[in-house]
């Protein structure tokens, strides 16, 4: 797991803070005061591209909706594939609410 080299106190209390916030409008505020427009669109844009990916668009049809670089949508691809499984996680959980 490539996050156990960056794992450390600094860390954790990001992701506390991250997990204290209630809706949509504090993240929005929280983000904006800790990340730039282009990182925190970066962000968003990988979460996208996974999605489109889970639901089996191609490269190039990613790479049209979402501006992505192949290199981005690569990357994502690895992580679905080899990683942690927290894409998945966090796409179940947004398409369960949203079924809600």
């Amino acid at each position: 797991m490539q996050i156990d080299k960056l794992r450390g106190r600094e860390l954790d209390q990001l992701f506390e803070a991250i997990l204290t916030l209630k809706d949509v409008e504090e993240c929005y505020r929280f983000f904006d005061d800790v990340a730039t427009v282009n990182e925190i669109q970066a962000l968003a844009q990988r979460l996208d591209v996974a999605r489109m990916l889970r639901q089996g668009h191609t490269y190039h049809r990613i790479e049209e909706e979402t501006s992505a670089s192949t290199a981005t949508i690569s990357r994502v691809k690895r992580c679905l594939n080899y990683g942690n499984d927290a894409y998945e996680l966090v796409l179940d959980r947004l398409y369960q609410e949203e079924e809600k």
